[in-house]
């Protein structure tokens, strides 16, 4: 019994200096590995959960005859856990019709990990068992929450939890209503689907429960469903440090922060630019064929909201013009706002883009917006990341026409370049029927989607080290440019 207690005292000892060295390798992992590995063990966990038996409806169950029918299964499922992680909405099966109530439970879990940052649901746990919380964490915690510095950061996600609880239960209880006395849902169904949609939409998911992958097509001329829906995608896509910087000043303009004030004026100048646009390019359009003028004017809102990022659309996107194709494409490649629940290059990076170039049109060396100067280092880091951002998009669209071509020639580039900026801005909206694609564009539109959520910044420093300036002061040589 005595050697028993000792091999036992061995294995819990080997067993726990194995644990300390893991910890130890976390502790000197880069942030940008830590959260890539964070969202990739969440992915891996949320697939196996759908795998299960059970998180399939009896009459959506795959026939399995070979092992290409199982990797087939896998890759469709690996990409719906992808996509609810990494807040997007592309699928290969329509979340009612296929997945069991479990399975929508763990759709929707993933959805607020992945809306949230998982390191926030972490900091939620260790909350709660009241661990504390080292530089380290605190470090993590500052990117994924897209935190100016570590000082604070901890308030800030206490802000983003308590945000979040708030405006999604508000969201839940005007779904509830709307569905319960506008459409006669039971009451189990209304909350559900109130409690669900609210969640998907704060979170930019764009995952809906009416079947048949109809989207909000069947409420396009419902107001408040609409509204409260495009509200929902308005807020979880401004910021998590927005929300902050706004409490903190009392909501007085004179206080808010350069950023804020950025994000605030230019957000709202797209959300009308694109309204308006949609409204002149779809008003005789067979996407709005039937619709009164408040209708069409409603259905053009809510197409200026979704393409930010949400992934839910009012409208059959197949019957959009050419030009609200273009124009969807560039939404959905801006994206929503930095720090929040949205993906694309983010709204300020195209800002401080344009901004250098009206000023470089006029001769100037600064840029200023609201009476502050820009600096250059922010002007590289918004270029550089438009052009990673390009360079994913060309090379994606390239390689998903050239092996489309061969298996299915009925595939446009523009419904593939369509769906690649969806993916890659973390959208959801689609043109093509992701099951019909080949297993290599299913492969590729998770990476995508993966990419998205990371953002290209954190992929491309995994397989770069970091390298400080030579302190020598190197030449200087001329080049023509333009």
């Amino acid at each position: 019994m005595g050697k028993k207690i000792d091999r036992f005292k061995k294995h819990m000892a080997s067993f726990k200096d194995k644990v300390g060295k893991m910890n130890e390798r976390l502790r000197k992992m880069s942030v940008v590995r830590f959260l890539s590995l964070g969202y990739l063990i969440t992915i891996t966990l949320g697939t196996i959960l759908l795998m299960l038996p059970f998180a399939t409806k009896a009459g959506a169950k795959v026939e399995i005859n070979n092992v290409g029918d199982w990797f087939n299964l896998l890759i469709n499922t690996l990409l719906t856990a992808t996509s609810a992680t990494c807040v997007t909405g592309l699928i290969s099966f329509d979340t009612f019709d296929h997945w069991t109530l479990f399975g929508q439970i763990v759709i929707i879990i993933l959805i607020q990990i992945g809306g949230l940052g998982f390191m926030t649901i972490i900091t939620l746990i260790f909350q709660i068992f009241r661990r504390k919380i080292n530089l380290f964490d605190r470090t993590v915690l500052m990117q994924s929450a897209g935190s100016y510095n570590i000082s604070g950061v901890i308030q800030l996600i206490r802000t983003i939890l308590i945000g979040t609880f708030i405006f999604e239960f508000l969201g839940a209880i005007l779904l509830f209503l709307r569905f319960k006395f506008g459409y006669d849902f039971s009451n189990s169904k209304a909350i559900y689907y109130g409690i669900f949609h609210s969640i998907s939409a704060f979170c930019n998911a764009g995952f809906d429960l009416f079947g048949s992958f109809s989207s909000l097509t069947n409420y396009v001329n419902d107001p408040a469903i609409n509204f409260i829906i495009a509200s929902l995608i308005m807020i979880g896509g401004l910021g998590f440090i927005i929300w902050q910087n706004i409490i903190e000043s009392h909501f007085r303009w004179k206080n808010f922060e350069l950023h804020t004030k950025i994000v605030l004026v230019f957000n709202g100048i797209l959300f009308l630019v694109s309204g308006l646009f949609y409204l002149l390019f779809e008003y005789h359009s067979p996407s709005m064929e039937g619709l009164s003028f408040f209708e069409k004017l409603l259905a053009s809102f809510f197409m200026g909201v979704t393409p930010r990022t949400a992934g839910f659309n009012s409208i059959d996107l197949s019957l959009l013009t050419p030009s609200s194709k273009l124009f969807t494409v560039i939404l959905m490649f801006i994206g929503g706002c930095p720090g929040s629940t949205a993906g694309g290059i983010k709204v300020t990076t195209i800002i401080i883009i344009l901004a250098n170039l009206f000023s470089q049109a006029r001769g100037r060396e600064h840029i200023i917006m609201f009476k502050r100067r820009i600096s250059s280092k922010l002007v590289k880091q918004a270029s550089a990341l438009f052009i990673a951002y390009l360079i994913v998009t060309l090379l994606s669209t390239i390689l998903i026409c050239s092996v489309e071509a061969g298996f299915n020639t009925t595939v446009a580039f523009e419904d593939v370049l369509f769906e690649v900026v969806s993916g890659v801005g973390t959208v959801g909206l689609g043109m093509l029927k992701v099951a019909s694609l080949t297993m290599f564009t299913r492969i590729l539109l998770i990476f995508l989607m993966y990419i998205g959520r990371i953002g290209a910044f954190t992929l491309f420093a995994i397989f770069f080290k970091e390298e400080n300036d030579s302190v020598v002061m190197i030449p200087e040589g001329n080049v023509l440019v333009g």
